[in-house]
């Protein structure tokens, strides 16, 4: 088998990759994610898929609203789905996978036979890596995979880790990173520096953002109001799923020690978190600040929810691959504070686009918070650098360029 093909680097392609000619060139691509749902590897693939779409397919192992995002840009989009293979999680390991052997079996010949009417297999989540990649002696396709983990002991188990170490080296053409917390994880996982692949960090849309900020009391009363938010309060938005990992209970935890403050939690509970949720909710009333925590809920026009805080924050437990709602707060003219691990410090620099506190620590989010209550004209510095990094570092059009030219490469 051939070894996956990395670079340090991978350079921009000389062309516009919506050019129609250029597309035309462009190899045939079917891209497989594992889930219906709307997560950050999935808002990553929507615009790739889009831009691919009259020489592609998208293959989901479950339905969901992702896939009436896809259709809607034109994507021809394929549900092959199995509930015993859907309902693995990471905890489950390894006994869930060998359980569902027969499952993993049946659909990975299935991806085979779609694989095969095209020219690259683009793998974009871990379960699809290893229904991909297990059928490439039946399709025999260059597989590309976006890597979009931190692939340490801390996030996944032993029994994944050694599948996913032995797919790379076997059965993976090429790799693409998300960021270089990603892209050393893997290196160490495999145990070969030469394994560490290139990085393309996720690119924002920018223009969804470019709506008039709302700077101006009246016109952020006006936002607040048109939302269902307080006019007048200080906010701090937290946008993501409702998950233990995502640390929403450490921003409650915060909250009680912030009398001026109130917290919007954006995003709802998937993938079975529900009584995490409820936990929230209970913990609100507990700590006596349940008047003062918004639950929103899921909610498509995330440039106004964000645009209508007063700070966007990033409060994971867990060490986050890359951070999408931190480049998209930046990319909101708001100052953005997050906890300062994996490729979260590649996009926050301390002090100059943003505030970095530590995982887990209430306290010292409390401080960051109140900071920046205090001082309005830091926030503002603060935002406004992160706006200039964000549409340097992180736009949309590299992105796609980059992306398609490591499609390009891998079809080769």
């Amino acid at each position: 088998m051939n070894a996956p093909r990395l670079a340090p680097s991978l350079p921009l392609a000389p062309a516009d990759p919506r050019d129609n000619t250029a597309v035309a060139r462009a190899p045939t691509v079917l891209f497989v994610d594992q889930s219906g749902q709307l997560g950050g590897a999935e808002f990553t693939l929507l615009p790739l898929a889009g831009l691919c779409a009259p020489r592609s397919e998208v293959v989901l192992l479950s339905d969901g609203p992702f896939r009436t995002r896809l259709e809607a840009l034109g994507v021809r989009v394929r549900v092959i789905g199995d509930v015993r293979v859907s309902r693995i999680r990471r905890q489950s390991l390894p006994f869930g996978w060998l359980r569902a052997l027969p499952a993993i079996v049946r659909q990975a010949c299935a991806l085979a036979r779609e694989a095969k009417r095209f020219d690259v297999l683009f793998l974009n989540t871990q379960k699809a890596l290893v229904l991909g990649a297990l059928g490439k002696p039946l399709h025999r396709r260059p597989v590309i995979w976006h890597l979009h983990d931190i692939m340490s002991p801390e996030h996944f188990g032993t029994a994944q880790r050694v599948v996913v170490k032995w797919l790379v080296r076997h059965a993976v053409d090429h790799v693409v990173a998300n960021s270089h917390a990603s892209a050393q994880s893997l290196a160490a996982l495999t145990g070969r520096a030469s394994d560490t692949p290139p990085v393309v960090y996720n690119g924002i849309d920018t223009h969804a953002f470019d709506t008039p900020v709302a700077e101006h009391p009246d016109d952020v009363a006006a936002l607040r109001r048109r939302l269902g938010l307080p006019e007048h309060a200080w906010l701090a938005g937290l946008f993501g799923r409702l998950a233990p990992w995502k640390g929403q209970h450490i921003a409650i935890d915060a909250l009680a020690r912030l009398p001026d403050v109130q917290l919007v939690l954006v995003g709802a509970a998937l993938f079975g978190e529900d009584a995490y949720a409820q936990q929230l909710r209970e913990q609100a009333r507990r700590l006596g600040v349940a008047d003062r925590v918004h639950f929103a809920g899921f909610r498509d026009d995330m440039p106004a929810w964000m645009k209508a805080m007063d700070v966007v924050l990033h409060t994971s437990t867990d060490a986050e691959p890359f951070g999408r709602v931190i480049v998209e707060g930046m990319a909101a003219g708001r100052p953005v504070i997050a906890t300062a691990a994996g490729g979260v410090t590649e996009i926050v620099r301390h002090r100059q686009n943003g505030w970095l506190v530590e995982p887990g620590d209430d306290v010292a989010l409390a401080d960051a918070i109140r900071t920046l209550h205090a001082s309005p004209e830091l926030a503002q510095r603060l935002a406004r650098q992160a706006l200039v990094d964000v549409r340097r570092d992180f736009s949309l059009d590299g992105f796609l360029r980059r992306m398609t030219q490591a499609i390009a490469d891998t079809a080769k």
